[in-house]
C-alpha cells in the first residue's frame, strides 16, 4: 500500500464508507417492496448500490412490474430516509479521525456520492464533517450512475487534481472498478452490505481496510 499522504487529494464514497447509513436503505427497501407484495431478493442492493435514485426507481419498477410512476416511488423512499439520516445516522468506526487527520495535514478532500444533497449534506452538519469537504459531488449531476467514472472526474475536476494523484475511498464493487479505469488510486472500505463482493473488492482496488483505523 502506497504512503497515502503522497496523494494530493481524497474523494470519499458516503454511504457505506464514511456513514454508517446502509440499514436505512435495507429498512426502506424491505416496507417498500412488502407494500407491493414482494419480498427484497438477495441481489437487489447490490444491483441498485450505484444507481441514482432515478435509476433506482426504473430498474425497481421494470423489475417487479410496477405501475406507478419512478417520481412517486422516490418521494416514498426519501420520505422514510429523511428522518432517519436528520437524526439517527452516524459516522463508521474511526471515520472522523482520520478525516481530522488528512484536513491536518492541509490535503484537499471531496465527496462523491449517489445520496441527493438534500438528503445527505444535513447529515454530514450535523455530524460536523460537511466543513472538511471542498465539494460534494452526486451521482445527480452527471449522466452516468457508479459504474462509471464521471462521478469521480467531476469531483478531481472540482479538487484541481489529476486521478492519478487522487484517492477514491469506495465500499461497493462497481465503485472501484471505475476509478480503478480512470487513473484513481483506489481504497475499498469494508461494509457488510458488500460482504458478498468483498473478494472481488480485495482483487481490485489498490488496497483494502476493514477500519479506517489502519489508515491512521
Amino acid at each position: 500500500m502506497r504512503n497515502l499522504s503522497d496523494f494530493s487529494g481524497f474523494i470519499f464514497d458516503l454511504d457505506g464508507t464514511l456513514l454508517d447509513s446502509l440499514w436505512v436503505w435495507r429498512e426502506v427497501d424491505i416496507v417498500s417492496l412488502k407494500r407491493r407484495g414482494h419480498d427484497v431478493p438477495n441481489d437487489y442492493a447490490q444491483a441498485i448500490a450505484h444507481m441514482s435514485f432515478a435509476d433506482a426507481a426504473k430498474y425497481t419498477i421494470e423489475r417487479f412490474q410496477l405501475s406507478e410512476a419512478p417520481e412517486a416511488l422516490m418521494d416514498e423512499w426519501y420520505g422514510m430516509a429523511k428522518t432517519e439520516y436528520r437524526d439517527n445516522v452516524m459516522m463508521k468506526p474511526y471515520v472522523r479521525e482520520f478525516l481530522e487527520k488528512v484536513h491536518a495535514q492541509g490535503i484537499p478532500m471531496a465527496a462523491a456520492t449517489a445520496s441527493e444533497h438534500s438528503l445527505i449534506c444535513p447529515t454530514l452538519k450535523r455530524l460536523g464533517m460537511l466543513d472538511l469537504f471542498q465539494s460534494v459531488t452526486t451521482i445527480q449531476e452527471v449522466t452516468r450512475d457508479k459504474s462509471f467514472p464521471d462521478i469521480y472526474l467531476l469531483a478531481a475536476e472540482r479538487l484541481g487534481i489529476a486521478p492519478e494523484n487522487c484517492v477514491v475511498c469506495e465500499d461497493i464493487l462497481a465503485g472501484i472498478q471505475s476509478a480503478k479505469s480512470a487513473g484513481f488510486y483506489t481504497v475499498g472500505v469494508e461494509e457488510p452490505f458488500s460482504l458478498p463482493n468483498r473478494e472481488k473488492i480485495k482483487q481490485t482496488a489498490d488496497c483494502y481496510i476493514e477500519s479506517f483505523a489502519e489508515l491512521l
